[in-house]
């Protein structure tokens, strides 16, 4: 049995934290797992920024609401959902991404969760596990699954390396320089392309 497994943000949904960095005029915000291999430090550093600009997590969810998938991502993972299973392996929270799920059919989610005080303000982060996209496909290949994975982050390579077949999408230009050996594809029909030689095998 096949499964694909996809990163969210900047694969089918633009990046909550670019976005929200832009709403709030916060230009520092727009640092993600793209430019910061070490997602701790990333966080603790969001983290220390919502804290001294006095933003809450309804601040967030406010932006987010107002977001829609990327162009095309709707119709290509319903596609995709046609062929096979998807399961979306994200470290984004899951009070961030209900609004999106709906906008692309609801398909699975592994996530991580946010801490919050009474006053809604984020506190803390509390990871599904460490390592959970690589260790997700691991488990997902002990059930005898056959994965595809996808992602265009530094966050990604683990679980598209883990997986028995895989590629960048959309990854930057550095990424994609110092990780030679993993192909790449800007489009979502490069991508299906890609699945559907995957599921012929």
């Amino acid at each position: 049995m096949h499964m694909v497994c996809l990163d969210l943000e900047g694969v089918l949904v633009p990046e909550i934290w670019i976005a929200f960095s832009e709403a709030a005029g916060i230009p520092e915000l727009r640092r993600t797992t793209r430019d910061e291999p070490d997602y701790d430090k990333l966080m603790r550093f969001r983290l220390d920024l919502l804290a001294k600009n006095k933003l809450t997590l309804p601040d967030i969810q406010r932006v987010i609401s107002g977001m829609e998938a990327l162009e095309g991502a709707a119709e290509f993972t319903e596609a995709l959902r046609e062929r096979t299973q998807l399961i979306i392996l994200s470290d984004t929270y899951k009070e961030f991404a209900k609004p999106l799920m709906k906008k692309l059919g609801w398909p699975t989610l592994f996530c991580n969760s946010l801490e919050t005080d009474e006053a809604g303000n984020i506190t803390g982060y509390t990871l599904r596990q460490k390592s959970g996209k690589q260790l997700a496909v691991r488990a997902l290949a002990s059930l005898n699954m056959e994965v595809f994975a996808a992602g265009d982050s530094f966050n990604d390579l683990l679980m598209i390396r883990e997986a028995k077949a895989g590629c960048l999408f959309r990854a930057p230009e550095a990424i994609r320089n110092g990780n030679a050996d993993i192909p790449w594809v800007d489009s979502y029909g490069e991508l299906l392309a890609r699945i559907d030689g995957f599921l012929a095998g």
